[in-house]
Protein backbone atom coordinates (compact mmCIF):
# COMPACT_ATOMS: atom_id res chain seq x y z
CA UNK A 1 0.00 0.00 0.00
CA UNK A 2 1.35 3.57 -0.75
CA UNK A 3 0.46 5.84 2.48
CA UNK A 4 -0.03 9.57 1.49
CA UNK A 5 -0.08 10.36 5.26
CA UNK A 6 2.97 8.61 7.07
CA UNK A 7 6.23 6.55 6.49
CA UNK A 8 6.20 2.48 6.26
CA UNK A 9 9.82 0.97 7.35
CA UNK A 10 10.23 -2.42 8.33
CA UNK A 11 13.99 -3.23 9.45
CA UNK A 12 15.42 -6.11 10.91
CA UNK A 13 11.62 -7.08 12.25
CA UNK A 14 10.82 -3.57 13.24
CA UNK A 15 8.35 -1.59 11.68
CA UNK A 16 8.82 1.65 11.70
CA UNK A 17 5.04 3.89 12.02
CA UNK A 18 6.27 7.83 11.13
CA UNK A 19 2.93 10.18 11.10
CA UNK A 20 4.03 12.38 8.22
CA UNK A 21 2.23 15.81 8.23
CA UNK A 22 4.42 17.90 9.91
CA UNK A 23 2.87 20.96 9.04
CA UNK A 24 -0.23 20.19 10.99
CA UNK A 25 1.88 18.60 14.02
CA UNK A 26 0.34 15.25 12.43
CA UNK A 27 -2.94 15.72 12.93
CA UNK A 28 -5.46 12.85 12.39
CA UNK A 29 -7.84 12.99 9.57
CA UNK A 30 -9.69 10.14 7.54
CA UNK A 31 -6.94 8.91 5.78
CA UNK A 32 -4.64 8.87 8.55
CA UNK A 33 -6.96 6.83 10.66
CA UNK A 34 -7.25 4.14 8.34
CA UNK A 35 -3.83 4.25 6.95
CA UNK A 36 -2.77 4.00 10.69
CA UNK A 37 -4.88 0.78 11.09
CA UNK A 38 -3.15 -0.51 7.82
CA UNK A 39 -0.03 0.00 8.67
CA UNK A 40 0.19 -1.37 12.29
CA UNK A 41 -1.89 -4.12 10.96
CA UNK A 42 0.91 -5.11 8.65
CA UNK A 43 3.53 -4.54 11.24
CA UNK A 44 1.82 -7.03 13.32
CA UNK A 45 1.89 -9.76 10.28
CA UNK A 46 5.49 -9.20 9.05
CA UNK A 47 7.68 -7.60 11.92
CA UNK A 48 8.80 -8.70 15.46
CA UNK A 49 8.16 -5.01 17.16
CA UNK A 50 5.83 -2.25 15.88
CA UNK A 51 7.38 1.62 17.07
CA UNK A 52 5.00 4.53 16.39
CA UNK A 53 6.10 7.74 16.12
CA UNK A 54 5.64 11.20 14.50
CA UNK A 55 7.80 13.79 11.58
CA UNK A 56 8.96 17.26 13.02
CA UNK A 57 8.30 18.43 16.33
CA UNK A 58 4.91 16.42 17.34
CA UNK A 59 4.01 13.27 17.95
CA UNK A 60 0.50 14.10 17.06
CA UNK A 61 -1.69 17.16 17.76
CA UNK A 62 -5.25 15.34 17.95
CA UNK A 63 -8.05 15.38 15.49
CA UNK A 64 -7.56 17.64 12.56
CA UNK A 65 -10.62 19.81 12.84
CA UNK A 66 -10.40 21.01 9.19
CA UNK A 67 -10.87 18.15 7.99
CA UNK A 68 -14.24 18.23 7.47
CA UNK A 69 -15.35 21.40 5.70
CA UNK A 70 -17.94 22.12 8.45
CA UNK A 71 -17.22 20.91 12.08
CA UNK A 72 -20.74 21.16 12.64
CA UNK A 73 -22.05 18.63 10.33
CA UNK A 74 -19.33 15.97 11.90
CA UNK A 75 -20.68 13.01 13.94
CA UNK A 76 -18.29 12.27 16.26
CA UNK A 77 -20.31 9.06 17.44
CA UNK A 78 -19.65 7.76 13.98
CA UNK A 79 -16.47 8.94 13.70
CA UNK A 80 -15.07 7.19 16.45
CA UNK A 81 -16.84 4.11 16.17
CA UNK A 82 -16.00 3.46 11.99
CA UNK A 83 -12.20 5.11 12.13
CA UNK A 84 -11.07 5.55 15.66
CA UNK A 85 -12.10 2.19 17.21
CA UNK A 86 -10.31 0.47 14.31
CA UNK A 87 -7.15 1.86 14.60
CA UNK A 88 -7.24 1.61 18.50
CA UNK A 89 -7.63 -2.12 18.01
CA UNK A 90 -5.27 -2.76 15.36
CA UNK A 91 -2.86 -1.44 18.11
CA UNK A 92 -4.28 -3.51 20.89
CA UNK A 93 -4.74 -6.82 19.03
CA UNK A 94 -1.96 -6.15 17.52
CA UNK A 95 -0.02 -9.81 17.93
CA UNK A 96 3.95 -7.90 18.63
CA UNK A 97 4.10 -5.47 20.89
CA UNK A 98 4.00 -1.48 19.87
CA UNK A 99 6.16 1.13 21.15
CA UNK A 100 4.83 4.91 20.89
CA UNK A 101 8.14 7.06 20.69
CA UNK A 102 6.74 10.30 21.62
CA UNK A 103 8.95 12.90 20.12
CA UNK A 104 6.64 15.83 20.92
CA UNK A 105 3.36 17.01 21.65
CA UNK A 106 1.04 14.23 22.34
CA UNK A 107 -1.92 16.23 22.15
CA UNK A 108 -6.22 15.02 22.60
CA UNK A 109 -6.40 11.64 20.70
CA UNK A 110 -2.80 11.99 19.79
CA UNK A 111 -1.81 11.44 23.62
CA UNK A 112 -4.49 8.77 23.95
CA UNK A 113 -3.45 6.94 20.53
CA UNK A 114 -0.07 6.86 22.18
CA UNK A 115 -1.06 5.98 25.87
CA UNK A 116 -3.08 2.74 24.00
CA UNK A 117 0.25 1.21 22.86
CA UNK A 118 1.75 -1.31 25.34
CA UNK A 119 5.03 0.97 25.95
CA UNK A 120 4.90 4.73 25.65
CA UNK A 121 8.94 6.37 25.65
CA UNK A 122 8.82 9.92 25.80
CA UNK A 123 11.35 12.61 24.86
CA UNK A 124 11.96 14.99 27.97
CA UNK A 125 10.56 17.70 25.34
CA UNK A 126 7.48 16.19 25.07
CA UNK A 127 4.09 17.12 26.73
CA UNK A 128 0.62 14.83 27.01
CA UNK A 129 -2.57 16.88 26.88
CA UNK A 130 -5.98 15.89 27.65
CA UNK A 131 -7.16 18.59 25.33
CA UNK A 132 -10.53 18.20 24.87
CA UNK A 133 -12.50 20.33 27.45
CA UNK A 134 -11.15 23.70 25.76
CA UNK A 135 -13.71 22.92 22.96
CA UNK A 136 -16.62 21.31 24.87
CA UNK A 137 -15.59 17.76 24.98
CA UNK A 138 -14.88 14.54 26.55
CA UNK A 139 -11.43 12.62 26.12
CA UNK A 140 -12.45 9.65 23.81
CA UNK A 141 -10.19 7.62 21.61
CA UNK A 142 -9.50 5.54 24.91
CA UNK A 143 -8.44 8.18 27.18
CA UNK A 144 -10.63 7.60 29.95
CA UNK A 145 -10.00 4.19 29.89
CA UNK A 146 -6.13 4.17 29.93
CA UNK A 147 -5.36 7.52 32.74
CA UNK A 148 -7.37 6.31 35.22
CA UNK A 149 -5.76 2.66 35.32
CA UNK A 150 -1.94 4.28 34.25
CA UNK A 151 -1.88 7.53 36.80
CA UNK A 152 -4.80 6.72 39.51
CA UNK A 153 -8.64 8.52 39.28
CA UNK A 154 -7.33 11.81 41.10
CA UNK A 155 -4.98 12.65 38.08
CA UNK A 156 -6.82 11.34 35.76
CA UNK A 157 -9.86 13.71 36.17
CA UNK A 158 -7.69 16.53 37.05
CA UNK A 159 -6.32 16.23 33.23
CA UNK A 160 -9.61 15.71 31.82
CA UNK A 161 -10.98 18.62 33.56
CA UNK A 162 -7.89 21.05 33.50
CA UNK A 163 -6.90 20.67 29.86
CA UNK A 164 -3.32 21.12 30.74
CA UNK A 165 0.15 20.00 29.57
CA UNK A 166 1.46 17.43 31.61
CA UNK A 167 5.08 17.19 30.86
CA UNK A 168 7.29 13.92 29.86
CA UNK A 169 9.10 13.94 33.17
CA UNK A 170 5.54 14.32 34.61
CA UNK A 171 3.44 11.27 33.11
CA UNK A 172 6.58 9.27 33.60
CA UNK A 173 6.67 9.95 37.85
CA UNK A 174 2.92 9.95 37.72
CA UNK A 175 2.76 5.94 35.93
CA UNK A 176 1.47 7.28 32.69
CA UNK A 177 4.15 6.09 30.66
CA UNK A 178 6.79 3.96 30.86
CA UNK A 179 10.12 6.31 30.48
CA UNK A 180 11.07 10.06 29.98
CA UNK A 181 14.30 10.09 28.15
CA UNK A 182 16.89 13.24 27.57
CA UNK A 183 16.39 14.73 23.97
CA UNK A 184 19.68 13.87 23.08
CA UNK A 185 19.17 10.17 23.30
CA UNK A 186 15.88 9.77 22.80
CA UNK A 187 15.88 7.81 19.58
CA UNK A 188 18.84 5.63 20.49
CA UNK A 189 16.82 4.80 23.69
CA UNK A 190 13.89 4.10 21.76
CA UNK A 191 15.48 2.18 19.12
CA UNK A 192 17.61 0.29 21.48
CA UNK A 193 14.00 -0.84 23.05
CA UNK A 194 12.69 -1.93 19.68
CA UNK A 195 15.95 -4.36 19.07
CA UNK A 196 15.12 -5.59 22.43
CA UNK A 197 11.58 -6.61 21.54
CA UNK A 198 12.94 -7.88 18.41
CA UNK A 199 15.28 -10.30 19.01
CA UNK A 200 12.88 -11.63 21.94
CA UNK A 201 10.01 -14.45 22.33
CA UNK A 202 7.51 -12.74 19.90
CA UNK A 203 5.16 -15.40 20.73
CA UNK A 204 5.77 -15.20 24.71
CA UNK A 205 5.11 -11.61 24.06
CA UNK A 206 1.89 -11.60 22.64
CA UNK A 207 0.60 -13.81 25.19
CA UNK A 208 1.81 -11.34 27.65
CA UNK A 209 -0.09 -8.18 25.93
CA UNK A 210 -3.53 -10.63 26.17
CA UNK A 211 -2.84 -11.22 29.74
CA UNK A 212 -2.12 -8.16 31.28
CA UNK A 213 -4.61 -6.18 29.30
CA UNK A 214 -7.41 -8.62 30.71
CA UNK A 215 -7.04 -8.22 33.63
CA UNK A 216 -8.85 -5.52 34.30
CA UNK A 217 -11.63 -7.43 33.43
CA UNK A 218 -11.05 -10.66 35.09
CA UNK A 219 -12.06 -12.07 38.67
CA UNK A 220 -8.88 -13.76 40.05
CA UNK A 221 -10.14 -17.06 39.54
CA UNK A 222 -10.47 -15.83 35.66
CA UNK A 223 -6.98 -14.21 35.50
CA UNK A 224 -5.17 -17.50 37.37
CA UNK A 225 -6.87 -19.32 34.46
CA UNK A 226 -5.79 -17.32 31.97
CA UNK A 227 -2.15 -17.73 32.59
CA UNK A 228 -2.27 -21.20 32.88
CA UNK A 229 -3.81 -21.43 29.67
CA UNK A 230 -1.72 -19.20 28.16
CA UNK A 231 1.55 -20.47 30.25
CA UNK A 232 0.84 -23.78 28.78
CA UNK A 233 0.86 -22.68 25.03
CA UNK A 234 4.44 -20.67 25.81
CA UNK A 235 5.79 -23.83 27.43
CA UNK A 236 5.28 -25.61 24.38
CA UNK A 237 7.18 -23.65 22.31
CA UNK A 238 10.70 -23.64 20.57
CA UNK A 239 11.96 -20.25 22.17
CA UNK A 240 10.75 -21.63 25.62
CA UNK A 241 12.63 -24.65 24.89
CA UNK A 242 15.80 -22.51 23.52
CA UNK A 243 15.38 -20.20 26.61
CA UNK A 244 16.16 -23.30 29.19
CA UNK A 245 19.05 -24.19 27.15
CA UNK A 246 20.45 -21.29 26.71
CA UNK A 247 20.08 -20.35 30.49
CA UNK A 248 21.86 -23.96 31.29
CA UNK A 249 24.67 -23.02 29.02
CA UNK A 250 25.07 -19.45 30.76
CA UNK A 251 24.97 -17.86 27.03
CA UNK A 252 22.36 -15.81 25.44
CA UNK A 253 19.12 -17.05 23.76
CA UNK A 254 18.77 -16.93 20.21
CA UNK A 255 14.66 -16.76 19.85
CA UNK A 256 13.03 -17.82 16.57
CA UNK A 257 9.85 -15.52 17.26
CA UNK A 258 7.51 -17.39 15.50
Amino acid sequence: MNYQTLTYDLTDGVALVTMNRPDSLNALTTQMRAELQHAITTGGKEARVVVLTGAGRAFCSGQDLGDRADVSDLNLERTLKDEYEPMLKAVIECPVPVIAAVNGAAAGAGANLALVCDVVIASENAYFMQAFARIGLIPDAGGTYAMPRNMGMAKAMGAALFAEKISARQADEWGLIWEAVPEDGFEAAWRGRAEFLATGPTLAFGAIKRVVRATWDNTVEAQLDLEAKEQGVCGQTRDFKEGVLAFSEKRGAKFEGR
